[in-house]
């Protein structure tokens, strides 16, 4: 029996047994969180790190009296230490609940049926990972950080419902660094390792290391042209999920897209949409409410939906979508154009081509007006061909803007940026974005 599958074997024994344990008025939910995961650290092309992480953590929350409360503990494996675990954290949170005041907007889980979604994939070997990523990069100086493995998230309650998801994949987030110590950086992920396209994307960053040791061009304040690559378009489509799409910050009059919800359109060439169909993340979240398998946001420039959780459906009289508590984006797509990849500098003809931004931030959400800097492999572009790099600068424009009457062109084709953080957990998920062709976009410093 794997780990994966004696995590899934003792989990379902917990949940049972906790639920049998109820008493009259108390309703519960189990979530767990789960890798196998390998890591390894590379820096000057070597890895400085390299080992394996075996974790998985349940999560159980309990209802009762209008109340609720939850714990987290580690799940080992061994059922008979997990099981006593589970009831001492069930006693504790009754102790808990009884001094807690009321909460109006709880809502208590629902059954709402059971999946299970498996989804293996074809990773590099654990004992061949260092040398089938440094072998192809020998004579760069090449940084980066590599995660591989299954990853596992499961749901269970008391009103019968029961998800288990668990996925197989990489990312390979990296860094070729100048001797002037300028840097391209790069990712990749997949669920199947692809030695050619990893190949493929050193080549180009070789072709661009050369072009950043060109002496920097200086760049003034003011409105430039932009080409966005995928990565950077994700940073900006990220930002939705702070006080975006989000019903609850519309409800409350925080939400960046308040002005969509009164009538303004953004530009047809913009569709976004949640899609769970990747095998990229699980259609339900963390309290075991199942998501529509695709749900579009935005239309043709038109606000269609936004993300409803349960517990601001029951605040605002709605219906719930299956969001997460958090209400933020978990699964987004936005459809390609027409714009093809060897055309991207003759449509730019002169301006700036922008590959990473950083730094990003709401300067203004209510109007919509983001703020943040580039970074990486940032080029002056003149007559369709890259003359120089360019010095780290910072913008300030409206989403409205740039999503809006000044987007010109999407890519036709897209590239999915996945979700990077390991903090506590390794994360899932990620955008499946194109290029972005924009005009008039706002630099201030």
């Amino acid at each position: 029996m794997s780990i994966e599958q004696r995590w899934e074997s003792v989990f379902n024994d917990l949940g049972e047994s906790l639920i049998d344990r109820l008493q009259s008025g108390e309703s519960l939910s189990l979530e767990l969180i789960g890798e196998n995961s390998q890591f390894i650290r590379f820096n000057r092309a070597r890895a400085r790190q390299n080992g394996i992480v075996l974790d998985a953590k349940v999560k159980i929350t309990l209802w009762g009296d209008g109340k609720t409360a939850y714990r987290r503990f580690p799940l080992t494996g061994d059922r008979d230490l997990d099981l006593a675990e589970g009831w001492e954290n069930l006693d504790d949170l009754r102790e808990e609940i009884a001094i807690l005041p009321e909460d109006p907007y709880i809502v208590p889980p629902e059954n709402y049926g059971s999946t299970r979604e498996v989804y293996h994939g074809e990773l590099l070997p654990i004992e061949n990972a260092v040398e089938e990523i440094l072998q192809p990069a020998d004579g760069l100086d090449f940084t980066g950080f590599y995660a591989s493995g299954a990853v596992i998230r499961a749901n269970m309650n008391s009103a019968g419902g029961k998800h288990w998801f668990a996925t197989e994949s990489f990312f390979l987030d990296y860094s070729v660094i100048t001797p002037s110590e300028k840097a391209v950086k790069q990712i990749l992920a997949d669920r199947i390792w692809n030695g050619d396209r990893y190949r493929e994307q050193l080549r180009a960053i070789e072709t661009q290391l050369q072009l950043l040791e060109k002496p920097v061009h200086q760049v003034p304040p003011g409105r430039y042209r932009v080409y966005l690559a995928p990565a950077a378009t994700a940073d900006l489509i990220g930002m939705l999920s702070w006080g975006g799409v989000s019903e609850a910050s519309l409800q409350q009059g925080g939400s960046a897209l308040t002005k969509l919800r009164q009538g303004k359109i953004l530009s047809p060439l913009l569709s976004l949409r949640e899609n769970f169909q990747g095998g990229n993340v699980p259609r339900f979240n963390e309290l075991g409410e199942v998501a529509p398998a695709e749900l579009s946001i935005i239309e043709k420039g038109e606000l269609i939906n936004t993300l409803i959780s349960s517990r601001t459906a029951k605040e605002y009289g709605l219906v719930g979508n299956g969001a997460s508590q958090g209400e933020g984006l978990r699964a987004t797509e936005v459809s390609s154009g027409e714009l093809a990849r060897e055309e991207i500098l003759q449509r730019l003809d002169t301006g700036l081509y922008l590959s990473n931004l950083h730094y990003l931030n709401w300067s203004d959400r209510p109007s919509g007006r983001i703020t943040g800097m580039t970074r990486y492999a940032c080029f002056y572009v003149e007559n369709g061909e890259i003359v120089a790099p360019i010095q780290d600068l910072r913008f300030d424009e409206s989403l409205y803007a740039f999503l809006g009457e000044n987007l010109l062109a999407l890519t036709d084709f897209r590239e999915f940026i996945p979700e990077t953080g390991t903090y506590e957990a390794r994360s899932i998920g990620g955008l499946l974005l194109p290029g972005l062709l924009v005009e008039d976009f706002t630099f201030t410093l």
